[in-house]
C-alpha cells in the first residue's frame, strides 16, 4: 500500500489515538490536532514520531495531507460569539479538501482482508477486547487489535499484528458529524460479540430501541459463515436477534435460554467453563467480578471461532493482567490499623458502577475482609450522566458501598437530591478540593477507596495517596 499523509482531528481520544498508532506502524505519515493535547495518549503518539498540534486552527489546511481523518468530537458547533468551534473543519469543507471518518479510514486501510473480531456492548467492551486479543496472542496467531484503553499485557492500545486476525472494540457511539451511524457498522466482522445492551449515550439516542436498531445494523454485516457470540441473559439482545439473524449464534451466560452454549460453574476467580453441559476448561485468575466471568466466556467462545480450544483460551486468561483503569490499584498506604488501598476504575454508567462496587465487595468478602469499608468516589462525567438521564439509578448503583462521595461540579441536576435516599452515607462536593477534604475526613485504616470516572478526575488518585501518606 502506498504510504500517505493523514491529519487526524481529535487525535488524543483513545480510538483516534489508536488509529494514529496503527497508521504510523503501517508506514504512513501521521499528524494530528486536539484541544488540550494531553497524556497518556500524547506521550504515546509523540514517542511514535507523530507531530501534535494544539487546537483546531484553520491554518492546518496548509499541511496538505492526502486526507483529513475526522474524529466524532468534531462538530459544526459555534461559540457564543458566532465563530466556529472547529475552524479547521470549516476550512476543509470550504476548500473542498478530502476528509473521512476514523472508522471508515480504518475499515479501508487496516481491516481489509483480515478476520475481524468485533466486541460490542454497553459494558465490558474494552476488557473483553483485551482478553480476546491476549488469548489469540497466546495461541500464536499474532493478532492486530484496537482497544479503547491500554491492556496491561501489551502496554499499548493498538497494534497492527502479523497475523490474519484483528480484534476491535466496537463502539455504538456515532461515527462523525457527517455519519450518524454507529462506529461498528464500518468494521464488517466475521466474529461479533454482543456482550450486553442497555440504554446509554442519551446525547445521541432517544431510547433503547434506537440503540437496538444500530446493533441490528451490526448483525446485518456478519456473514452467514460468521459467528455471533451473544449474552443469553439480555432481553434487549434477544430483541435485536428477533429482527433477523443470518449467522451462527453461540450463547454464553447462565440463562435458561442457553442450552448448548457456554456457561460457568464456580466463583468468578476460579470457575469451570461448561459447553453444552460438558466441562471444557477451567479458568483460575486474579480478576474479580461476575461481569468479568461473563467477559471471559464471551472471549473463549469468540476465540473458538478461530479454532483456539477453550482449554488453551483458559490457560491464556490465567495470565491476563486486565486493562489500565479497570480496578487498577494506584497505590497502598500502610497503616498500623490496616492498609488503605486506592483504586482507579473507568465506571461511568450506573450499571457499571454497581458492577464495579459489587465486584470489589465480593473480592473483599472472598479474602475474609468482610468488615472492610468501600468508599466510592465518583463523578458523573459521561454525556448520559451529565444530562441527568439516569440519576434515579445512582443509589442502587452504590448500594454495596459504605460511603459515597460525588463530584457534582458542572452538573445541571441536583446530585444531593439524587443521592438523598442514601442518607448520611452520601456526600456531594462542588470541586475536587472539597471532595478530597470530605474523603480524608471520613477515611480510616483498612478502607478501600474506589475512584470511578471516565476522565482524569482532577488527578484525585495521586492527591488522595499523597494526603493519606501524610
Amino acid at each position: 500500500m502506498q504510504p500517505m499523509h493523514i491529519h487526524i482531528l481529535g487525535i488524543c481520544g483513545t480510538f483516534m489515538g489508536g488509529l494514529a498508532a496503527l497508521a504510523r506502524e503501517a508506514g504512513h505519515k501521521v499528524t494530528g490536532c486536539d484541544t488540550g493535547v494531553y497524556p497518556p495518549m500524547s506521550d504515546q503518539l509523540r514517542a511514535l514520531g507523530i507531530e501534535l498540534i494544539e487546537g483546531y486552527g484553520a491554518d492546518q489546511v496548509a499541511f496538505k495531507p492526502d486526507v483529513f481523518v475526522v474524529g466524532n468530537v468534531v462538530s459544526r458547533a459555534r461559540l457564543t460569539d458566532g465563530t466556529p468551534k472547529y475552524p479547521l473543519m470549516e476550512a476543509i469543507l470550504n476548500s473542498g479538501l478530502p476528509y473521512t471518518s476514523g472508522p471508515q479510514w480504518l475499515a479501508e486501510h487496516v481491516l481489509q482482508g483480515l478476520h475481524v473480531l468485533a466486541v460490542a456492548g454497553t459494558h465490558g467492551k474494552t476488557t473483553t477486547t483485551a482478553m480476546l486479543a491476549w488469548i489469540l496472542e497466546c495461541a500464536g496467531l499474532q493478532p492486530g487489535f484496537l482497544v479503547g484503553g491500554v491492556p496491561l499485557n501489551f502496554g499499548v492500545s493498538a497494534k497492527r499484528g502479523a497475523g490474519s486476525s484483528f480484534v476491535i472494540e466496537a463502539d455504538e457511539y456515532d461515527t462523525a458529524f457527517f455519519d450518524k451511524r454507529s462506529k461498528f457498522v464500518h468494521y464488517r466482522p466475521r466474529t461479533a460479540i454482543l456482550n450486553n445492551l442497555e440504554f446509554d449515550h442519551a446525547d445521541i439516542f432517544d431510547n433503547l430501541a434506537a440503540i437496538e436498531r444500530q446493533f441490528h445494523h451490526l448483525v446485518r454485516t456478519v456473514p452467514s459463515q460468521g459467528r455471533l457470540v451473544v449474552n443469553a441473559g439480555e432481553d434487549s439482545l434477544q430483541r435485536v436477534l428477533d429482527q433477523g439473524c443470518w449467522s451462527e449464534q453461540v450463547l454464553f451466560g447462565n440463562s435458561p435460554r442457553n442450552i448448548d452454549g457456554y456457561t460457568a460453574q464456580g466463583e468468578p476467580h476460579d470457575f469451570t467453563v461448561v459447553k453444552a453441559g460438558e466441562p471444557v476448561a477451567r479458568v483460575q485468575w486474579s480478576i474479580s467480578g461476575v461481569h468479568n466471568q461473563l467477559n471471559a466466556l464471551a472471549a473463549i467462545a469468540a476465540a473458538e471461532h478461530l479454532r483456539v480450544a477453550p482449554e488453551s483460551a483458559a490457560l491464556a486468561l490465567a495470565g491476563f493482567k486486565n486493562v489500565k483503569r479497570r480496578m487498577e490499584v494506584r497505590g497502598v498506604v500502610h497503616r498500623s490499623g490496616g492498609d488503605m488501598t486506592v483504586y482507579d476504575d473507568f465506571a461511568h454508567h450506573p450499571t457499571a458502577i454497581h458492577t464495579t462496587v459489587d465486584g470489589l465487595r465480593r473480592q473483599l468478602d472472598g479474602a475474609g475482609k468482610t468488615n472492610a469499608r468501600i468508599l466510592a468516589i465518583f463523578e458523573p462525567r459521561s454525556n448520559t450522566m451529565k444530562l441527568g438521564t439516569m440519576t434515579a439509578l445512582l443509589p442502587w448503583s452504590l448500594e454495596q458501598a459504605d460511603l459515597a462521595f460525588c463530584h457534582a461540579g458542572g452538573l445541571d441536576w441536583d446530585a444531593k437530591a439524587a443521592l438523598a435516599p442514601m442518607g448520611e452515607r452520601a456526600q456531594v462536593a462542588d470541586n475536587i478540593e472539597q471532595l478530597l477534604a470530605q474523603v480524608l475526613a471520613a477515611a480510616r485504616p483498612g478502607d478501600h477507596l474506589l475512584c470511578m470516572s471516565n476522565g482524569g478526575f482532577g488527578g484525585i488518585h495521586a492527591k488522595l495517596l499523597e494526603a493519606l501518606k501524610q
